[in-house]
C-alpha cells in the first residue's frame, strides 16, 4: 500500500441517463435513486483510494438543488477529501445535462464517509491523503470539522472534545 495518495488518485466519474423508472409522477429524478447513484460513485472513489472493500458509514450534507428531469444525463463526480485511520470522507458533485437544449447545471453536492475493511470484515488502515491544490486543501481542512460534527451527532464524541469545531467559535 502506498503511504500517500492524492485526491486525483480516487477521482471517479459516473454517467447515468434518467429513464422513466427513475422518476416520480412529476417526471423528476427520485431523490432515493440519486442517493443510490451517489453511494456507488463514492464507494468507487473510496475503493480506489484504499484498495480495499468499503462500506458506507455515513451520509451527510446532501443538498438538493435544481430538479433533474426525465431524459437528462446525470454526471456524478467523486473523490476522497480526507482519509483518517480507517475511514475516508468522499465529496460528490452531481451535474445534470439536457443534451437537446444544451443546458447543464450543478444539481447536488454531498459528503459520504466510508470505512475500509479487510477480508474478515474488520476495519483496516487506509493511506494518508495529500491535497494537491487550493480546493483540495480547503476540503481537506474542513473534513476534520465535519467529522467531529458527525461523531458528536452519533454520540461518539462529546462536544467539548471537538477542538476543531470549538476553534470556529472562540476568538483569542
Amino acid at each position: 500500500m502506498n503511504a500517500f495518495k492524492t485526491p486525483q488518485d480516487s477521482f471517479t466519474i459516473m454517467n447515468e441517463l434518467v429513464l422513466p423508472n427513475d422518476t416520480n409522477t412529476l417526471n423528476n429524478l427520485m431523490g432515493g435513486r440519486l442517493l443510490h447513484w451517489m453511494d456507488i460513485v463514492a464507494a468507487i472513489a473510496a475503493q480506489k483510494h484504499s484498495g480495499k472493500t468499503v462500506v458506507t458509514a455515513s451520509v451527510d450534507s446532501v443538498s438538493f438543488g435544481k430538479s433533474i428531469r426525465l431524459g437528462d444525463v446525470v454526471t456524478l463526480e467523486s473523490k476522497v477529501s480526507r482519509s483518517f485511520n480507517t475511514s475516508m470522507e468522499i465529496h460528490i458533485t452531481v451535474w445534470a445535462e439536457n443534451i437537446p437544449s444544451g443546458e447543464k447545471f450543478k444539481s447536488n453536492e454531498a459528503y459520504y464517509t466510508f470505512v475500509a475493511l479487510d477480508r474478515n470484515g474488520s476495519p483496516v488502515k487506509v493511506p494518508e491523503l495529500k491535497p494537491q491544490n487550493e480546493e483540495d486543501v480547503k476540503r481537506y481542512e474542513g473534513a476534520l470539522r465535519r467529522r467531529q460534527l458527525r461523531l458528536i451527532l452519533a454520540g461518539k464524541m462529546k462536544p467539548d472534545e471537538a477542538t476543531e469545531l470549538k476553534a470556529l467559535f472562540i476568538n483569542d
